[in-house]
Order: C-alpha cells, then sequence, then structure tokens
C-alpha cells in the first residue's frame, strides 16, 4: 500500500516554517546560539526556535512542546482544515515521538515545591505524561480516532511513522497527522553533561576533532494518507513514506554497538520494505550525533549497506539533537528536499536510540507502486 506524505508544518533553530527552515538549511546556517544557566557553570550550545510561541490556555496543557505543536498546527491550518474535509475525525490518528514533554515545567514547579512547601497551582500531573502532547493536539484539532506518543528516546518520532501507517494498513483509521515534538530541557541537558557528551562549542558531526552533542528543540507534523493530495505551487512533488526500518540491538544502556550491527539492521529493513536497492538511494540524513561512539558506528554500518557510497550529512550541527523530535524533524529536511525537486532519488533518515533502539524511514517522490 502506498502511503503518501501529503503535507508537512516544522519548526526548529533553523526557522519557524518551513520556507525557514529550507532556506537556513539550503544556506548552512547554523541555528544553534550559546546559551547559559541551564548547566551550573558552564555555557553550552543549543537550538532553540526563534521568536516566541502562541499561548496555551488549558492549565493542564500548558508546556513548551504544546506550544510548539500550536504553532505547527497555525503554519498549515489551511492543509488541516482540507484534510478534515477529505477524512471524518473519527477515522484520523494522532501518532508523535517525544522524550522530554513537560519536564521542564515540572521540574521549575517541583522546584517551587520545594522552597514555599505548598504544590503551585499550575503543577499538574500530566504535564509528566509523555501521552499528553498526543491529548493536547487530538483536543486541538477534534481527532476522535486514536492518539498516542511513542517514546524511545532518540529514535521516538521516526518509529512513529511505522506506527501510524500500520494503523491505515490495519484498517483502523483511513489517515494519520504524524510526526514529533520537544522542547528545551534542562534535565536532558544536565544528563547529556553528566555522561560527558555535550560539545564544548558548535558541534561538528563526522568531524575527526568532533567532541559531542549540541541539543535542541522543534517539531514536525505531516499528513499521512492513503491517497495523494494535489502538490502545492510550493511543494510540486509528491512524496511517499516508503519503508520503514527497525530493529532493537540492546548493546548498552547508553552506547552504541561499535560496529552498528543495529544501525544496519534498521536500515536494510528500510530498504526491503521500499523494494529498493541501496543504488536507488541519493541522500542519506545521518543520525550524526557529534559524539566519536556514534559517528564511529553509524558510518561503519553506513558502508556496508552502501558499498558503492552515497552522499551522507547530519544537520545537527544546524538545529542540534532535538531527542525524541529529531526523527521528525530530519525527515522533514528529507520531505523538503524531495517536495522541491533537489533530490530525485529515494532519501533515507537514520535515528538511533539508547538501549539499541534503531529505525529508519525511506522517502522517495512520486505516485507510488
Amino acid at each position: 500500500m502506498a502511503i503518501h506524505l501529503t503535507r508537512l508544518s516544522c519548526a526548529c533553530a533553523l526557522g519557524r516554517t518551513n520556507d525557514e527552515v529550507l532556506s537556513a538549511y539550503t544556506a548552512g546556517t547554523s541555528g544553534l546560539r550559546e546559551i547559559e544557566g541551564d548547566i551550573p557553570g558552564r555555557k553550552i550550545y543549543f537550538g532553540r526556535v526563534p521568536g516566541g510561541l502562541p499561548a496555551v490556555d488549558e492549565p493542564e496543557f500548558k508546556m513548551r512542546a504544546n506550544q510548539l505543536l500550536k504553532l505547527a498546527v497555525s503554519n498549515f491550518k489551511d492543509d488541516l482544515d482540507a484534510f478534515f474535509v477529505r477524512h471524518d475525525a473519527a477515522r484520523v490518528a494522532i501518532v508523535l515521538g517525544a522524550s522530554n514533554t513537560g519536564v521542564d515545567e515540572a521540574q521549575r514547579h517541583v522546584d517551587a515545591w520545594l522552597e514555599t512547601g505548598a504544590k503551585p497551582e499550575a503543577m499538574f500531573f500530566s504535564q509528566l505524561e509523555l501521552g499528553t502532547p498526543a491529548d493536547y493536539l487530538k483536543k486541538l484539532l477534534g481527532v476522535k480516532g486514536p492518539a498516542f506518543v511513542v517514546s524511545t528516546a532518540c529514535s521516538s518520532s521516526a518509529k512513529a511513522f511505522a506506527s501510524a501507517r500500520r494503523l491505515i494498513e490495519l484498517g483502523l483509521v483511513d489517515a494519520a497527522i504524524v510526526g514529533g515534538v520537544d522542547g528545551r530541557c534542562r534535565f536532558a541537558m544536565n544528563g547529556f553533561h553528566a555522561l560527558g557528551a555535550l560539545s564544548q562549542g558548535v558541534c561538528r558531526p563526522l568531524a575527526p576533532d568532533r567532541d559531542g552533542i549540541n541539543l535542541g528543540e522543534g517539531v514536525a507534523l505531516f499528513l499521512m494518507e492513503k491517497e495523494a493530495f494535489s502538490p502545492s505551487p510550493l511543494y510540486p512533488v509528491p512524496v511517499l513514506l516508503a519503508g520503514c526500518g527497525e530493529s532493537s540491538d540492546a548493546y548498552h544502556a547508553t552506547a552504541p554497538d561499535p560496529e552498528g550491527r543495529g544501525a544496519e539492521a534498521a536500515m536494510r529493513a528500510a530498504l526491503a520494505e521500499a523494494q529498493l536497492a541501496p543504488a536507488d538511494v541519493a541522500y542519506v540524513n545521518l543520525h550524526g550525533t557529534g559524539t566519536p561512539a556514534n559517528d564511529s558506528m553509524e558510518m561503519r554500518a553506513v558502508a556496508r549497506v552502501f558499498p558503492c557510497g552515497v552522499e551522507v550529512e547530519s544537520t545537527k550541527h544546524l538545529m542540534g539533537h532535538c531527542l525524541g523530535a529529531a526523527g521528525a524533524l530530519e525527515a522533514a529536511i528529507c520531505w523538503l528536499l524531495l517536495a522541491t525537486g533537489r533530490v530525485k532519488g529515494a532519501t533515507m533518515s537514520n535515528s538511533f536510540a539508547f538501549g539499541g533502539s534503531n529505525a529508519s524511514v525511506v522517502l522517495t517522490a512520486g505516485e507510488g507502486r
């Protein structure tokens, strides 16, 4: 079954809209900026979405992640209106990837609670529930179908594509809104700092002197449908979700398998499902975190999967590592390259997480088989 990704709305450190993101990406302009105060005694580079975000009125949903979702929705409201003309809201699913949604807000409330001895009125335990962004988006859009969050650390929103597609293939829904979101989170920053994984400057994926990651935030939402929708003037080329590959090597809690066997299995599974040969892939957006261990294992795996070579890059030096949103945002780069005709062949986006949770997503241009 051909599954189409008919529309996209994304925002990250590169910009607040698709056009801003694509423009900054093609110019090679990094959105990472130096910040301080989140890690005691240390400045770091972070990829923050520029400008203010729309307010979320419901107290139980007041989270930066939900503000990012509201921004993404507002950026393609006309596309969503047309989507819900084509599809009954009861037959639409919402599947998001996320990993730190609400943690920052909850931490601030806990700090205030410890200081005052009283639970803040603005504190809701739903802010710590990973499914809350899906609940919020479901309420915001009036969706009546299933809505849930996949949370497998940095592979979360890549795996969301496979989960949403399965719902459609099983006939449980007719269409889905799929993607990922994660906001700025001090807990995550300090966690990666404790692991010694943060770069001293702007990260340098694949470089011999790479020394770690930069974190970021962002959101990407795709409309997933069985039928192609009319291309837009800005994005004239239809885009297909051709294949998803998943593996779980469980090599280590935080370190990747040095040989990249799980990463290789995910890439091969995605190609097999897409019925593509390695030579059909024109571009791979690597997980490419900038840590010595990740980049080394990933390039070993890529070399085995693509023995004749392929164009590869990491975009994390431009937008930061957006954790649960990383897979969707990096697939968004692939979508933008295909939808605007900048890349003619298939594209692949890799996402590899703690615990050996691996996912690869293959997108192609055209009407499908």
